[in-house]
């Protein structure tokens, strides 16, 4: 078995949500042997066990995958991958969060230290892989992130009252305050409408929310952080899934919902285009248009077959997300 080292934020333990980390290693433990890092929530022990497991197996690694993000996690990968470099060992960077073109804008220098030496990069979408191509990098691989399709139940649902589905980490960047303008929206419009939001605290954004909900006088349900189980299990009793980001490459939880056979409506930025093919697998609308996202919920809730088509469509593009599907591509970058 080839020995992989695999460097990134595994967090969940923490409060956090579960990530690439966490997910792809245990998928890639059936063949290979993996070690991980970090586990630790403070910046700078995780940065030094990160960069302890790199020197503890100088001479028993075949491969070295970095979690490489636009955020602090930036330096991280800067620094594990000159780690990499000086012990001459491959590394191989997975790009996340649509945001990472800035770094290449912005930090060119930084950008080729870590980018350019690199064996292979690993993006999980046809977006953020051209955008890198822009740049100049030709070292490019797409392989998407992966679900376990037998976890996901598919259902097509009645909308009746709407009951919409929200789940992602609250940050600004995924702006989940449109998810709240939406709902007051569809009210205003006289639907009867319902808001769930599922996810963890990330920036403070969460208090902000639970203040402007109640300041409006509607009632959303906060769950807070749940686990996959939890959250599949609620959406058993929605029947609309909204993804409100600004900023985005290719989140898992829309990928998830579609397995589910929840109609899609999000904002058409980053690599959701690529995700969802618009009136085909979902619908897509201009970044923070309340009235855009909410005529759209209107237009499944109104229009059976169109959601029908939607909801069928999704979950065929779901199923090519499936680890028996992915993991073929990994072997193949991985030996």
């Amino acid at each position: 078995m080839k020995n992989v080292l695999y460097v990134g934020n595994a967090l969940s333990h923490s409060g956090k949500n579960i990530t690439s980390i966490e997910t792809l290693s245990r998928h890639l433990k059936e063949d290979y042997n993996i070690k991980i890092a970090s586990i630790k929530p403070n910046r700078i022990l995780r940065l030094l066990d990160m960069m302890g497991l790199i020197l503890k197996n100088t001479k028993n690694t075949d491969r070295v995958l970095i979690d490489t993000y636009s955020t602090l996690n930036f330096y991280y990968a800067l620094v594990i991958s000159q780690l990499c470099r000086a012990f001459k060992l491959d590394y191989i960077h997975i790009l996340h969060g649509g945001n990472l073109e800035s770094r290449l804008k912005n930090n060119p220098r930084l950008s080729k230290l870590i980018f350019k030496n690199a064996k292979c990069l690993v993006s999980p979408s046809k977006f953020l892989k051209s955008k890198f191509e822009v740049y100049g990098y030709t070292n490019l691989v797409f392989i998407p992130n992966t679900i376990q399709i037998n976890n996901y139940q598919f259902r097509s649902r009645a909308v009746d009252t709407i009951k919409l589905l929200w789940v992602r980490s609250f940050s600004k960047i995924y702006n989940p305050k449109l998810a709240i303008l939406v709902l007051e929206a569809l009210i205003n419009k006289g639907y009867k409408a319902q808001l769930t939001m599922v996810g963890p605290d990330s920036d403070n954004s969460l208090n902000e929310l639970k203040t402007l909900a109640l300041n409006k006088k509607l009632t959303v349900d906060f769950t807070g952080k749940l686990t996959q189980l939890e959250w599949i299990t609620r959406s058993k009793t929605h029947n609309i899934f909204i993804n409100t980001t600004n900023l985005d490459n290719a989140p898992v939880s829309v990928i998830e919902a579609m397995a589910l056979g929840l109609p899609i409506v999000s904002t058409n930025v980053g690599g959701l285009p690529f995700l969802v093919e618009n009136e085909l697998e979902g619908l897509l609308v201009k970044p923070d248009d309340t009235e855009a996202m909410a005529n759209a919920i209107i237009r499944l809730k109104e229009d059976n077959l169109l959601k029908d088509k939607l909801i069928f469509n999704a979950r065929l593009k779901a199923e090519t997300f499936n680890w028996s599907h992915v993991k073929q591509s990994w072997n193949s970058l991985l030996n």
